[in-house]
């Protein structure tokens, strides 16, 4: 049995200590409670919550939006800033200010009231709710919760603001790394204009190659169109990596009109007007819309007192519409019909059916309680779902040349119970196609652990026996097959643009050309920068007898030149060493992508690893099945070789001639490598301070400890300054940003003078 416990896996399914990663999701939206009787965490390395106030929002929220929260003036704010060692900051940036909402709201959850909150974004409540809710896990991963924080106000600079400052001269006496790419510098890079020689688009054997990009914004992406997730010049930078379609969110009910309640759907038409146009330059690139769905979305209950009839299963304050209703199942049908229908050109959709939000009465296994589900059991409602999209999506298909061309719908197996499968794909319509994560079930053994891969995985090599079970049943059945992968990066670690274990890579896709799948999704919200990872994917689907070592030297000598194949060299020591990482239980809750920017707490703080939210203290749900001291040891492993790799690296590449271009390519390769061993490292080091702090204190080991995750701060401020890429996620925006680590080192200095404990 595998000791994963997967991120959008059925509620039903897990055991009680399990399904705590859910924390609590059943609770009603609708009933976001904006209180709690738990307080906020203090903050004993500022003088008050309204020096961290200015602290975390110094760069990324206009001063006098600061000022009015705080009933003061924006010199008083930039006086407090100045006092604590901050650099004069730049005018916040709109696309930073629009781009970078969940890193603000992240950062603000313990020092603000709900109230401010939306004050500070400039949001009405409305509009915060709908972002908690749908912009995948947001509430959860925040803690499903809102901490209890008292206003804040003003304070006038004091002996302690003066500290602070003091504190940051002397880690930083030439004061704060230069910001070399500023915040969200890369959207701007991966707009511009491709180079021709990089625009061969690759002739590969999977398809559809699906991706998402880099940087959307995810909520609600169709109904800003200056937050252009797909600009031209990235679109053609994802074709020349290998893609042919790409993804995006919605909801059902914001791009056509909600039958039973027409202001849930203002702007739909807006909305509609930006996906056509979308479709249409994606075209001029051979690159096709695919479009989520995750459908019906369930109701407060108050909803039902008006519909009684459309009610399904109920959990926590909401029910599902339930689909075996026929209004329920017309619905569906329309909304898909009138989608396809509007957007001439639509590559297609992909469906999950039992997971991420709670939606139809069987997708979190609970469907017993629905009086028209229950009796029918989850494949039966689940094949209907999924032919009920087909349906729709039949109904409104185009002609063109006199055949109907339809979008094509992709059926994701995620969360299906083990034995629904073979009962799920016989009843689907033969023109939909299979996805299953193709590493599911691998079994692994890592320091002497034995256990099973659940998904998102780059250590691991797939495909396993769970998606190879199910292609061979839609084969059977004359359906398509479709693998999902993660060919970028991985929740192993996300704060990379890419992890470059090349070889793991390369073999995983070899591996499923052999199993002779038609399409590939290369990736969910992580893994659409325009990688070599990518590029070695298209190079093996592009040819049938390429060895994994033959694709990376390719495509090492295309990016790096004559340093092409020390870059091998290194991708081969990244891959061994990435292959122990400690997967398990923990995968969501460590502080893999937060590194050294996750502050140590003196004593425990008490709160509950967030899903890659915040990841508090919380060694126990960090480490998962695994001991603690075999857990720590695989980090360090995995820190190590990304170090030595490096260290080699640069030694095999000194004095190479390289043209501009390949030394900046072979410079971020480097930053990269760096930052996946600064962020294991740090994890590492973080383990070992709460043991021994909730253990018996060493008090070198601890001072030890926390100088070295001081100066890893210091390090990956640095590296952050030089490339904006770094930290970055597009469904969770920035993990931190530069005052974020340089919190951490004011963080490591307090604890350093309190004696490591409190």
């Amino acid at each position: 049995m595998s000791h994963h416990i997967p991120r959008r896996k059925f509620i039903g399914s897990l055991s009680l200590a399990a399904a705590g990663f859910l924390l609590n999701w059943q609770r009603s939206f609708a009933a976001m409670a904006p209180l709690t009787d738990k307080a906020a965490l203090s903050l004993p390395h500022f003088p008050d919550t309204y020096h961290a106030f200015v602290w975390r929002n110094w760069s990324l929220v206009p001063h006098t939006v600061l000022a009015r929260l705080a009933a003061t003036t924006p010199e008083n704010i930039l006086a407090t800033g100045l006092a604590m060692g901050l650099d004069k900051p730049l005018p916040v940036r709109k696309d930073v200010w629009n781009r970078n909402y969940i890193t603000i709201i992240r950062r603000n959850w313990h020092l603000l009231p709900r109230t401010q909150l939306t004050d500070l974004l400039g949001w009405d409540d409305q509009r915060l709710e709908f972002t908690l809710r749908e912009d995948d896990f947001l509430y959860e991963k925040l803690g499903s919760f809102k901490p209890s924080c008292p206003p804040v106000q003003y304070q006038a600079p004091s002996a302690a603001t003066r500290q602070v400052g003091e504190v940051m001269k002397r880690a930083f006496p030439n004061g704060l790394p230069r910001e070399e790419e500023p915040l969200f510098h890369f959207v701007k890079e991966l707009s511009a204009p491709v180079p021709e020689s990089a625009q061969k688009l690759p002739a590969t054997g999977f398809s559809p190659r699906l991706g998402y990009s880099y940087f959307a914004l995810y909520g609600d992406p169709l109904l800003d169109e200056h937050a252009d997730p797909y600009p031209d010049h990235y679109l053609a930078r994802l074709s020349a990596a290998g893609m042919d379609s790409v993804w995006m969110h919605i909801v059902l009910h914001k791009l056509v009109p909600f039958p039973w309640d027409a202001s849930q759907s203002e702007g739909y038409e807006q909305r509609m007007r930006t996906l056509r146009k979308l479709i249409s330059r994606a075209a001029g690139h051979g690159i096709k819309i695919y479009l989520y769905l995750n459908e019906p979305r369930t109701w407060p209950l108050s909803f039902f007192e008006k519909y009684p009839k459309l009610k399904g299963a109920e959990a926590g304050g909401v029910a599902s519409l339930c689909t075996s209703h026929p209004d329920v199942q017309a619905y569906l049908r329309n909304g898909l019909a009138a989608i396809t229908r509007q957007a001439p050109g639509l590559g297609g959709f992909f469906s999950i059916t039992a997971s991420e939000n709670r939606t139809n009465c069987w997708s979190h296994n609970q469907g017993a309680s629905c009086p028209r589900c229950g009796p029918r059991g989850g494949p039966a409602v689940i094949a209907e779902l999924n032919n009920n999209y087909a349906k729709g999506i039949r109904a409104g298909a185009q002609k063109f040349e006199g055949e109907v061309q339809a979008p094509g719908l992709v059926v994701w197996d995620w969360g299906w119970q083990p034995g629904w499968g073979q009962q799920i794909i016989p009843a689907l319509p033969k023109e939909v196609m299979l996805m299953s994560v193709s590493e599911w079930d691998v079994a692994i053994e890592r320091g002497g652990i034995k256990s099973r891969i659940g998904e998102y995985s780059i250590s691991a090599i797939g495909p396993g026996p769970r998606a190879r079970g199910h292609w061979e049943a839609a084969r059977r059945a004359g359906i398509r097959t479709v693998a999902k992968i993660q060919a970028g990066n991985t929740w192993e670690i996300a704060a990379v643009p890419y992890i470059p274990a090349m070889r793991n890579v390369a073999e995983h896709a070899a591996k499923l050309r052999g199993e002779q799948v038609d399409g590939l999704m290369l990736g969910w919200t992580l893994g659409g920068y325009p990688s070599p990872n990518l590029a070695v994917v298209a190079a093996i689907g592009s040819h049938p007898k390429l060895t994994p070592e033959d694709a990376m030297e390719q495509v090492a000598t295309e990016r790096y030149g004559a340093a092409g194949a020390a870059v091998v060299k290194a991708w081969e020591r990244f891959s061994a060493a990435f292959s122990e990482f400690p997967f398990g239980g923990g995968l969501y809750f460590s502080p893999m992508q937060t590194g050294p920017a996750n502050l140590l707490w003196g004593s425990a703080t008490g709160y509950t690893a967030t899903m890659v939210g915040i990841p508090y203290d919380d060694l126990a749900r960090w480490r998962g099945h695994y001991p603690q001291d075999v857990y720590v040891s695989q980090l360090r492993k995995i820190a190590a070789g990304f170090a030595d790799g490096l260290q080699a690296l640069q030694g095999d590449v000194a004095g190479v001639e390289l043209t501009a271009a390949q030394r900046v390519l072979l410079r971020r390769e480097m930053e990269v490598a760096e930052t996946v061993a600064v962020h294991f490292r740090s994890a590492a080091n973080q383990c070992e301070y709460i043991a021994l702090r909730d253990g018996q204190a060493a008090p070198a080991q601890v001072e030890a400890l926390l100088r070295d995750e001081l100066e890893l701060a210091k390090r990956m401020l640095a590296l952050q300054r030089k490339n904006s890429t770094l930290g970055f996620e597009a469904s969770n925006h920035y993990f931190y940003t530069g005052e974020d680590l340089a919190e951490k080192v004011l963080n490591c200095s307090y604890l350093l003078r309190a004696g490591g404990a409190g």
